[in-house]
């Protein structure tokens, strides 16, 4: 079995005013689970993780509903209002469903870069442990070191960092990042996933991804990286066979069950 532990549905008429804007055409349009699974069987990809693409527990509610009637999906990431005074009995409500895994505040959209280093996430952080969930952080480097000290403060809380913290790859930028990246993997809680890469190489070739790839998986190691299409968004820089090609061969073989598999079956409790 392969695992797709980032990828996601959307139906537009339920985005009015929020992205991908008309002119992503690409990517603007409905993506549902029919969509999808020619990839997958194609690829063979046996399942997938669903993750939340707006701030909001109606699109956490649509996920599920998916999950329900697709066998593929084994997991979804949503998102609920961490700081809100009824967190906790949210995300205990929201946990019910057997296939909620995790929570993923939007933190590259907040404007406030060190919203998540706040002592008022405590109790929906406690919540998220008490229930075995993970934490996505979706960030940008300016959100890493918030992240640190968030991550130490809660080593208990599985924490996964999206698309690599998305690198300045069509920049050619590499220090900064690394640096910050090398403090996080140095938590045993702090896991990386492979994914979203492509698109933040821009207009540079698919190749200028691999040695912020290879960086990902020499600071985390194999068994803390966790690979992802990040499918839909993956259509403004590739398709899906590709990438999934370019990270088999970037992966060690004797490292692909791992990556490929049973990472995220470890980190989101997915039990297969």
């Amino acid at each position: 079995m392969r695992i797709d532990a980032h990828q996601h549905f959307w139906r537009i008429a339920d985005r009015t005013g929020q992205w991908p804007p008309p002119e992503l055409a690409a990517i603007h349009r409905d993506f549902m689970p029919e969509d999808i699974k020619p990839l997958l069987d194609q690829a063979g990809l046996d399942g997938t993780v669903l993750v939340q693409t707006m701030e909001s527990e109606t699109d956490t509610v649509f996920m599920l509903d998916l999950a329900d009637r697709t066998p593929f999906i084994l997991g979804v990431v949503g998102w609920t209002d961490m700081k809100s005074a009824d967190a906790a009995s949210n995300i205990a409500r929201l946990a019910q469903h057997p296939k909620l895994k995790g929570f993923r505040p939007m933190l590259q959209d907040i404007a406030d870069d060190r919203w998540i280093n706040d002592p008022v996430l405590d109790s929906a952080v406690t919540a998220m442990i008490e229930h075995g969930l993970a934490f996505d952080a979706l960030v940008f480097p300016r959100h890493l070191e918030p992240l640190l000290a968030f991550a130490r403060r809660h080593p208990g809380l599985p924490i996964v960092i999206d698309h690599g913290a998305k690198p300045p790859i069509a920049e050619g930028r590499f220090i900064g990042w690394y640096a910050r990246m090398k403090a996080l993997a140095e938590l045993p809680n702090v896991h990386c996933k492979l994914s979203g890469l492509l698109t933040e190489a821009g207009d540079q070739k698919p190749q200028a991804v691999r040695p912020y790839a290879e960086t990902i998986l020499d600071l985390f190691g194999p068994e803390r990286v966790i690979w992802g299409s990040d499918w839909p968004v993956l259509r403004l820089a590739g398709n899906y066979g590709a990438w999934l090609g370019q990270c088999l061969d970037i992966v060690p073989a004797e490292h692909h069950a791992a990556v490929f598999r049973g990472n995220a079956n470890r980190f989101y409790r997915l039990g297969v």
